[in-house]
């Protein structure tokens, strides 16, 4: 049972809400093609409760209201600049810039309790009200009809689930409110209450998000594709059920002095192995739903030999899921993300938004960018090669510095200049589709003068005062000699006189309900039984090796064996890999780290890259692996309070029973 302690107000219900302010943009959570509501109109201090419950109109744009309260996760190329909101971008160990943000300030000890850098938790907290208003006056409406009402109390329920979600991801344990609404957001946030344990918090969560199962529909129409459904509940029940599971929370004898004002340990100081068999479970129900699936792009054959690349001897042939046969395996991931398909006819989108990001951090200055994004080199190398070989076993030919000399193009629209080097070349399509490398080529295609201008299929110069960077700025280059184009589709130009294709962010995609289903698998001892669910699982290899494979094949690459799945350690390693590779700068990184407890080693290493001091002419010395350590965002450091976010000074002094998480005193 969740704690709420002893409190002397009494909560009821205020006839009015004191000048409701609902900034209604295309909200990552419930894009809807009705009109949003209108303030002017009739939200101001005399509207009342009464008025938004009489209308069904008015009742969806207060719970649209709602979700316009969440940051938007999809910002990712701003937010590795200057707007981040979450840790997540810069805040991993994928890439650096030569500047800090509230994306990567806690690496730099930067953050403090008097200055967070970034704070939702007022926010959340309102949402979560707004939330618990709707589910306490939604009976009220009688516009709805019954499946209105059940959609709406769905969308609420997930809604309190998700901003809980997402302050316990952030901060650890929270404080679990009452369901019976506050009178106003100020009184959300003064009130009085000790944090409930994270156990509890999950406990709330998860129990939110089934809830919401049972309610939204399996399907939307294409009008309302951004409003959750019944897969979308329980892939975020899942993944709270994941998280739940890790290391970090599952028995972490770190917490062991962090207790509330009765004793009780805020994290579970005692490994419960039962929480994987939970998250499989919920992961298996997803699967079950027979919805959701790896999105793949046919193989393409033309008489250009411009198609799809011939797949190594070490990959199967046979068809997709079991084998790499008769898909494009670039296309197949690379379309996820740069805006090729709508988002509707893309089976492998479970909840998505659409992406707010720009992309000035990654383009060269030439193309009107400032290529201050910089992969790492230990993420570079964690690329395979084509044949699945680790770039570790590469030969020395295959890791030279010296250009292939031969022009390239595959997946017919994917070009490869003669000028890159054999360290760029014969690596997995997963690499192609997500990195920007020295002689990278930028077709720029909608670049209506692209030929005048020397922008069209414009080849990368990285080398230090090369053509893309702007050495009038220091900030406006490379640091690592690679960068990030995952979300950059072959068209898209943010030079004058270009477009950026409009894209969809998937924020959550069923790549990550099999993988997260196989790390749950290797994990879990004995079975359990989800009854919410009718699901039985165990650790079941071969359908670990099913649902592995699928990933890996979509990628090109070999898949493992049954051999490699009974390994439970060498399982946990090519899991942790995986999901590295494959979402690739997605947000997944910052938290994976963490919830493994494996943030401490990953960080605490210097930053590698290639000699971005070198010019043109020094070829072979810019190819030469280097250590950067000459700038502020090169030295990060991580130590265990890094595990969790600090609360804001100002979130602690309205609530005296908040205690501050551990180290950040």
């Amino acid at each position: 049972m969740i704690k709420f302690g002893n409190y002397k107000r009494e909560f009821g219900f205020l006839g009015r809400i004191a000048a409701i302010t609902v900034i209604l943009v295309s909200s990552i959570m419930f894009g809807s093609c009705e009109k949003y509501l209108d303030i002017d109109q009739y939200v101001y201090d005399q509207t009342t409760l009464d008025s938004i419950f009489l209308s069904r109109s008015r009742t969806e744009e207060y719970i649209n209201g709602a979700a316009a309260l969440l940051p938007d996760e999809s910002i990712l190329m701003n937010g590795w600049g200057w707007s981040s909101t979450l840790p997540s971008g810069l805040g991993s160990d994928e890439a650096i810039v030569p500047f800090v943000t509230n994306g990567n300030a806690i690496l730099y000890d930067e953050v403090k309790e008097t200055n967070s850098w970034f704070n939702p938790w007022p926010d959340c907290y309102k949402g979560i009200r707004k939330a618990n208003i709707v589910l306490e006056n939604i009976s009220k409406n009688q516009e709805l009809t019954e499946m209105e009402m059940r959609d709406f109390k769905g969308r609420a329920y997930f809604l309190r689930a998700y901003f809980y979600f997402y302050l316990v991801r952030l901060y650890g344990p929270v404080v679990v409110l009452p369901d019976r609404p506050f009178d106003t957001d100020e009184d959300v946030a003064s009130v009085s209450f000790e944090r409930s344990t994270y156990d509890e918090c999950v406990e709330k969560i998860c129990a939110d998000f089934e809830e919401a199962a049972k309610l939204l529909p399996a399907s939307r129409i294409d009008a309302l594709q951004y409003i959750p459904t019944k897969g979308a509940a329980l892939a975020f029940k899942a993944r709270m059920q994941l998280y739940a599971a890790s290391p970090l929370f599952n028995g972490n004898s770190y917490y062991s002095d962090w207790k509330d004002s009765e004793g009780r340990n805020f994290i579970a100081q005692t490994e419960d192995k039962v929480k994987w068999g939970k998250a499989a479970a919920t992961f298996k129900r997803i699967i079950d739903m027979n919805k959701y699936a790896i999105h793949t792009v046919s193989k393409i054959v033309n008489e250009k030999g411009t198609g799809t690349l011939p797949l190594p001897e070490t990959v199967s042939d046979a068809d997709f899921p079991d084998g790499a046969g008769g898909i494009d395996p670039y296309k197949s991931y690379k379309t996820l993300f740069d805006g090729t398909y709508q988002p509707e006819l893309v089976k492998e989108y479970i909840y998505f938004s659409k992406n707010n990001g720009n992309y000035i951090l990654v383009t060269p200055s030439k193309l009107g960018g400032i290529s201050s994004f910089s992969v790492t080199l230990d993420m570079i190398d964690e690329y395979r090669m084509a044949d699945g070989r680790p770039f570790s076993e590469a030969t020395q030919a295959e890791k030279s510095w010296q250009a292939v000399g031969q022009d390239k193009t595959f997946s017919s629209d994917y070009l490869l200049s003669g000028n890159r080097a054999h360290r760029d070349d014969g690596r997995e399509p997963r690499f192609y589709a997500a990195i920007g490398f020295n002689a990278c080529i930028w077709p720029t295609t909608s670049h209506r003068d692209g030929l005048s201008a020397g922008t069209r299929n414009y080849v990368t110069d990285y080398y230090y005062g090369g053509s893309a960077s702007d050495m009038n700025n220091n900030d406006n280059r490379t640091r690592t000699g690679y960068t990030c184009r995952k979300y950059v589709h072959q068209d898209d130009c943010i030079f004058w006189n270009g477009v950026v294709k409009a894209k969809t962010y998937p924020i959550f995609r069923y790549a990550e309900v099999l993988l997260g289903y196989v790390e749950a698998m290797n994990e879990m001892e004995g079975s359990y039984t989800d009854e919410d669910g009718q699901v039985t699982v165990t650790r079941d290899v071969d359908q670990m090796v099913k649902y592995f494979n699928q990933i890996r094949y979509r990628a090109g690459q070999p898949g493992i064996t049954t051999a490699d799945a009974a390994d439970q350690s060498r399982m946990r390693e090519l899991i942790k890999h995986e999901r590295l590779i494959e979402f690739a700068f997605e947000s997944h990184r910052y938290w994976d780290l963490r919830r493994w407890k494996d943030a401490y080693d990953a960080y605490n290493k210097p930053i590698r890259g290639l000699d971005v001091s070198a010019r043109e002419s020094q070829r072979e010395q810019f190819y030469t692996e280097r250590i950067w350590n000459t700038e502020k965002t090169m030295k990060r450091m991580f130590s265990n309070k890094m595990y969790l976010w600090p609360l804001d000074r100002n979130v602690l002094r309205k609530n005296g029973k908040l205690v501050q998480n551990p180290g950040w005193n």
